[in-house]
């Protein structure tokens, strides 16, 4: 059996990130074949084209095509996967309703051809930003996809938020468990670590012996920290995100496809779980169970959490209102 791949903006810093990573199983695993549609826009073509000649040449054993187009209806045909990657980034002097009309663009388009081509059983999983949102009209535009098919990726913001709490704790990585996120992949996002453990340990208890006071540092440092670490790496690397983004992607699909050990983050269609409304693409702590994402539900919300996830989540809700009102949804 093989499975088949569709990357949109496969020609960009991610997507060649990604397909390296994919075709030697990293993401599926090392006994799954695989198929990459790579879609561009015309103007990005050679570059998808250039990276489709370096695939061929990495003589990956599980890649058994690599098809690059311009055409999403060729793109999307048949796929089992599709990596929504390509999205149009803020320009200078855009307003946010700028932003979201020219995504609409893109993602509207994008759900409709994997409504009409892709595999009854497909998954998407939508990278580029502003992600929940693009998630939502890529959704509303695929007639007859289930929604719970389509998620955003928040993945990256949990791997930083672990990463940060290793880091202060000295401790390695691995051990750093069920820190979610909540809400918008934004600068409002809420990291949450009142539920986060430290090999088993609370891991409140094991920063209490570090940094003194738990919320002054988790308030004042911690989550400024991982809501804008997008930000510092620009400052310090002159371009954003790429490598830990594709790794982040890849952990994403992979979970979704063979299950999770513990929690992890997700943005997935509410049905008004934790007071989210209903239909908005809001990040939730999730489990992945028989190919499906659930939401963990029944943890204990403290009255900060609900004011930061609230904040978030009426983030959300402006950019549903403001694609509502641009017909994208």
């Amino acid at each position: 059996m093989t499975t088949t791949i569709t990357i949109t903006g496969a020609g960009g810093q991610i997507g060649y990130a990604l397909l390296f990573r994919i075709a030697a199983g990293d993401m599926l695993g090392a006994d799954e074949k695989v198929r990459l549609r790579l879609l561009e826009i015309p103007a990005g073509l050679g570059a998808a084209e250039g990276a489709a000649l370096e695939l061929q040449d990495g003589a990956f054993s599980l890649l058994e095509h690599v098809e690059v187009t311009d055409d999403p209806a060729v793109a999307f045909d048949g796929a089992d996967h599709a990596l929504l990657v390509g999205a149009r980034p803020r320009g200078p002097g855009m307003e946010r309703g700028d932003l979201l009309a020219a995504n609409g663009g893109i993602f509207g388009p994008q759900g409709a051809a994997i409504a009409a081509n892709a595999a009854s059983g497909v998954r998407i999983t939508v990278v580029g930003n502003p992600a929940n949102t693009n998630a939502l009209i890529a959704a509303a535009s695929a007639e007859g996809v289930p929604t719970e098919r389509f998620a955003a990726l928040t993945r990256l913001d949990e791997n930083r938020a672990r990463a940060q709490l290793a880091q202060t704790l000295g401790v390695p990585v691995g051990i750093v468990q069920r820190v979610p996120i909540w809400g918008n992949h934004s600068a409002t996002q809420f990291p949450d670590v009142s539920h986060a453990t430290v090999g088993g340990e609370p891991a409140a208890d094991a920063l209490a012996r570090i940094v003194g006071d738990v919320p002054s540092w988790v308030d004042g440092t911690f989550i400024p920290r991982v809501a804008k670490r997008g930000a510092e790496i620009i400052a310090v690397r002159g371009s954003s995100s790429v490598a830990s983004a594709a790794n982040a992607a890849i952990e994403h699909v992979r979970d979704w496809v063979h299950g999770t050990q513990d929690w992890t983050s997700a943005a997935v269609v509410s049905r008004g779980e934790y007071g989210v409304p209903e239909g908005l693409v809001s990040s939730f702590p999730v489990e992945a169970v028989d190919g499906e994402w659930r939401i963990v539900e029944g943890l204990e919300i403290g009255d900060d959490a609900r004011r930061r996830i609230d904040a978030s989540v009426a983030e959300l809700i402006e950019e549903r209102d403001a694609v509502r009102g641009l017909g994208l949804v």
